[in-house]
């Protein structure tokens, strides 16, 4: 049986239940996810699809433009600004968390750090984590 990996916002307007394993976790230090981090970077858990999401509550949204040219979708509570979860024009089936947007945080493990090339110095991450310069081909 598959875990269950529940979440939401910090004041409960958004809420989600997903049913299947993530495909990957990372943190990433890029600059978008640093500055939506508030910090030296985002951690996130990635879905393979949309199918097994199920969202409560209505979202605010940005659109931002990766390094690649495509559009990335940031969705966070309009209440209280949490981040919860982004999207991606260019693959459209990946559903992507923000890892302490989870009841329990502890179910993220990351497999690897992306942009390492923008890391700050002050950000030290697990030196036992596979590094990428950018984002590793999936």
């Amino acid at each position: 049986m598959n875990q269950i990996y529940n979440g939401g916002c910090a004041c409960g307007n958004i809420r989600y239940k997903i049913t299947e394993e993530p495909i990957f976790m990372n943190d990433c230090q890029c600059r978008d996810c640093q500055r939506m981090s508030g910090t030296g970077h985002g951690s996130y858990l990635t879905f393979p699809s949309r199918k097994s999401v199920s969202l409560e509550g209505k979202t605010a949204n940005f659109d931002m433009v990766g390094d690649s040219g495509n559009t990335k979708t940031s969705s966070f509570c309009p209440k209280c600004g949490s981040p919860v979860y982004m999207t991606f024009a260019a693959m459209p089936e990946l559903f992507t968390i923000h890892a302490a947007s989870l009841n329990d945080p502890n179910l993220y493990k990351p497999q690897a750090v992306t942009y390492t090339i923008k890391g700050l110095s002050w950000d030290h991450l697990n030196p036992a984590v596979s590094k990428f310069e950018k984002m590793p081909p999936m």
